[in-house]
């Protein structure tokens, strides 16, 4: 899910990059007719570890064909670089929690029973796996905050596939939430409005034959969230 979204001839409103969890974004801005540049550049699994390498005033991604995408999209944004936006980037990096979640990773922590110790999930230690797992994703958020643009990072769809477990998957998140707040960047965070009692994305939001992403409905509340942040 790596194709870029077009835009209207009108002003862009914000620069959308991201994995394929930001493809339900850029749907329901074109449905809208919002104008925006940017889309899914990649997968999840590489935007967390060694995907860019920053400069002075901008970043290089380390794959030739999200790179590509990347400096079309500052073409038509006239920028000469990230630093150079001069509106409001919205990203997904770091947020592919199911990822990080899956249950072979996390086989050495866990108590004879399958369990976790007491307080594992909320530790200083879990905290810091899971940050290290996605060290450059809070590298770029850093980078962009540095370079003083506005930055939005979009939580992700509350969904878990089988090959994952849900409670690594729902600390981690709130790791990664955590630690990007206190980047400077503004988390939008609609867990509240798109989860039903048990805490996962209700039915009506979820893609169809789908483990993983939200659909076109879930798009509009975040697109929703964005213009009433002033976007």
């Amino acid at each position: 899910m790596t194709t870029p979204y077009s835009t209207t001839t009108a002003p862009a409103r914000f620069l959308l990059l991201g994995d394929s969890h930001a493809g339900p974004i850029g749907r329901a801005a074109q449905a809208a007719g919002i104008p925006f540049q940017g889309g899914p550049i990649g997968a999840g699994r590489e935007f967390t570890d060694g995907f860019f390498e920053p400069s002075a005033s901008d970043v290089a991604f380390h794959n030739p064909e999200a790179d590509a995408y990347y400096r079309g999209f500052l073409k038509e944004l006239d920028a000469p670089g990230l630093g150079g936006l001069t509106v409001p980037l919205v990203a997904t990096f770091g947020f592919s929690a199911h990822f990080m979640a899956t249950r072979e990773n996390w086989h050495v922590y866990r108590r004879h029973d399958g369990g976790f110790p007491e307080g594992f999930l909320t530790s200083p230690l879990f905290d810091a796996i899971v940050c290290a797992m996605v060290r450059d994703a809070l590298a770029f958020y850093r980078h962009a905050c540095t370079l003083g643009l506005r930055v939005l990072a979009v939580m992700p769809p509350q969904r878990v596939p089988g090959l994952s477990d849900p409670a690594v998957f729902m600390a981690a998140q709130e790791c990664v939430r955590r630690a990007v707040v206190g980047l400077g960047v503004e988390v939008v965070d609609l867990r509240a409005r798109t989860t039903g009692p048990d805490g996962f994305q209700r039915p009506e939001l979820c893609e169809a034959d789908d483990e993983i992403h939200g659909n076109l409905a879930s798009g509009r509340l975040i697109l929703a969230d964005l213009l009433a942040r002033g976007l």
